[in-house]
């Protein structure tokens, strides 16, 4: 098993005041789960963070009971067993990203649906995976209001995440690497990964320098420090002033 740190840091909402993360993180024997619950785009429906936690815990018994499963299988799985359960409805939910990262004696594979990338570290150099398609509509102007978000989401030419259909699980980004290349792994949410993609405080491979020679709660400082300097969001527009942040990493023994 990987060495494994973590590190997780409530937000705010969009009104500045604190609440609870809606980041949710599962430590499997052979896995990892990362999941971000979406602000839900109507007061009427349950909170993002509360769906989050419910598929976290249906997709890491999916994986604890059948360990050598495909993980975008497990995942559709758990999608249907939320949704039957809550009684969730396609288009009308709450929803999540889902990052899963699982190993075993030959091999290391990703799974990323939505927002929360994986960055694996090795042989081949670094690897980036992430799903962009949410990203790319938001830069392109097409999600000006909560009915562009909902009507794109889980469409064709929208975006994918995990909500009540059970087919945006097939629409993942994957990836899968010979497990003696792999050296490390981060996993991260929005609220850390925008430090890269957004404000430029660092790389990839400088986030995992930080992360491993001060620990990963140390890349969580350096955003919400830069973000300090922004309150107003002058420099960053943003939404809300801090997003929840999670970050795992996972160092792998040769």
């Amino acid at each position: 098993m990987p060495e494994i740190s973590t590190a997780e840091r409530a937000g705010v909402g969009s009104d500045g005041h604190p609440r609870p993360t809606e980041d949710h993180v599962a430590l499997l024997d052979h896995a990892i789960l990362v999941l971000d619950g979406a602000t839900s785009p109507s007061p009427d429906l349950p909170p993002g963070g509360w769906y989050a936690g419910l598929l976290r815990d249906q997709l890491a018994s999916e994986l604890r009971t059948h360990p050598q499963a495909d993980p975008g299988i497990a995942l559709a799985n758990a999608i249907t067993a939320v949704a039957q359960e809550h009684g969730l409805e396609p288009g009308n939910s709450p929803s999540s990203t889902v990052s899963v990262v699982r190993w075993d004696e030959s091999e290391v594979e990703a799974l990323v649906l939505a927002d929360s990338p994986v960055v694996a570290f090795g042989r081949f150099g670094t690897d980036v995976v992430s799903d962009d398609r949410l990203m790319s509509l938001r830069d392109g102007g097409l999600l000006q209001t909560g009915a562009d978000v909902r009507r794109r989401r889980n469409a064709a030419d929208g975006f994918w995440v995990a909500e009540a259909d059970p087919a945006a699980a097939h629409k993942a980004v994957r990836r899968s690497w010979p497990r003696a290349d792999v050296d490390a792994i981060l996993i991260a949410t929005d609220g850390v990964a925008i430090g890269v993609d957004e404000y430029g405080l660092f790389d990839w491979p400088e986030v995992l320098q930080l992360a491993k020679n001060k620990g990963p709660e140390a890349v969580l400082d350096a955003v919400r420090a830069a973000e300090n300097d922004d309150p107003h969001a002058v420099r960053w527009p943003r939404a809300k002033r801090h997003d929840d942040q999670v970050l795992v990493l996972a160092e792998f023994a040769k």
